[in-house]
């Protein structure tokens, strides 16, 4: 009930941001665009899609060498579709990755481990771009007392997600699953469920911490993709920026494309950071120059982009999994059946 009420704030909100800017000089900002203009826009999410789905392959080693990079690029984007649909924090999809790779002979424990570990390294190469946007923000806008405050807060609100980060990595090294189970019991509360599979876990929690001390130069290549995939946000920040009259600046587009992140991050618990995100974005773009014409048809192209890739995830989630309805009914029984290799 209470995620009905933030969407229908963050549609207020909206609404409001276009109305106070004017529909009409939206529409004009947005009427200039061209069909091509609209597809060369897609192309650095399509770049980012594609890059992060090879820095979730390289996590899987041996077991996807038989398995084409479309299709682990078809099944990472089935899965994010449901991260960006569903009230999961944009982890609801992971565990449906792992059983679609299971349809290509992938073991459960080693597709949940691959998913455990990209989550990771995606994470970190987050933090490090949205560290990398500040320090350009502050150097590129100078250091008045409101942006003194503004870069401060940001910096805690990065320094607390980089430790949470750090963290969830210890806590894998030590074996995240089965410290989990022994803190219930501690705690006097046992599940059912994760009772009856603790031998799964317990193979999981092997398979992550092997990885961590045997590939740990893999964790370093995904990570490094990852990070580059991030950097695509910053190009499409570029791309749009300059089919809406400019001008564009490298430097700026990948500090935009970095706080753009840190907005869209912090405001997870909104049905799809609506309202937030938008908002966010005009002012990021007012900040660097821009106007706010320029900002929420910058916003509001950002929220095409989605759309269609909601689409395109859709149709990777009819392909390679087949309807919904089945996935859960499957994912349910086999995972009562599933055993550790």
């Amino acid at each position: 009930m209470f995620r009905i009420f933030l969407l229908i704030v963050g549609l207020l909100t909206l609404g409001l941001i276009v109305w106070h800017i004017g529909p009409g000089q939206i529409y004009a900002a947005a009427a200039q665009l061209g069909p091509a203009a609209l597809l060369v826009m897609l192309i650095p999410s399509l770049i980012m899609y594609a890059i992060d789905a090879y820095g979730w392959k390289v996590t899987l080693g041996f077991s996807a060498k038989d398995i084409p990079f479309w299709r682990i690029f078809a099944i990472r984007t089935a899965g994010e579709v449901v991260n960006m649909t569903t009230p999961t924090a944009y982890v609801g999809g992971e565990p449906l990755k792992a059983y679609l790779l299971k349809k290509h002979k992938v073991p459960m424990v080693e597709g949940l481990a691959s998913v455990i570990i990209a989550k990771t390294a995606m994470t970190i190469a987050e933090v490090l771009f949205i560290l990398l946007g500040i320090a350009l923000g502050v150097w590129l806008l100078g250091g008045n007392d409101s942006s003194v405050q503004t870069v401060a807060a940001a910096l805690l609100s990065v320094g607390l997600l980089a430790f949470g980060t750090a963290a969830f990595v210890f806590v894998q090294r030590q074996g995240v699953f089965t410290w989990l189970l022994e803190f219930l019991r501690k705690v006097g509360l046992k599940i059912a469920y994760l009772e009856a599979r603790e031998e799964q876990l317990q193979s999981l929690d092997r398979t992550i911490l092997d990885f961590y001390h045997q590939k740990r130069p893999v964790f370093y290549a995904s990570t490094g993709l990852f990070f580059l995939g991030w950097m695509a946000e910053a190009l499409e920040v570029y791309v749009i920026i300059y089919y809406l009259g400019g001008p564009p600046m490298a430097l700026s587009a990948i500090s935009i494309g970095a706080l753009s992140v840190f907005i869209k991050g912090g405001t997870f618990f909104i049905p799809g950071s609506l309202g937030a995100q938008d908002g966010g974005n005009v002012l990021l773009l007012k900040a660097f120059g821009y106007s706010d014409v320029t900002g929420i048809t910058f916003a509001l192209l950002r929220r095409f982009r989605e759309l269609v890739w909601i689409g395109l995830g859709l149709l990777c989630l009819t392909f390679v999994g087949g309807r919904s309805v089945a996935i859960q009914e499957d994912l349910t029984r086999d995972s009562g059946n599933e055993r550790a290799d």
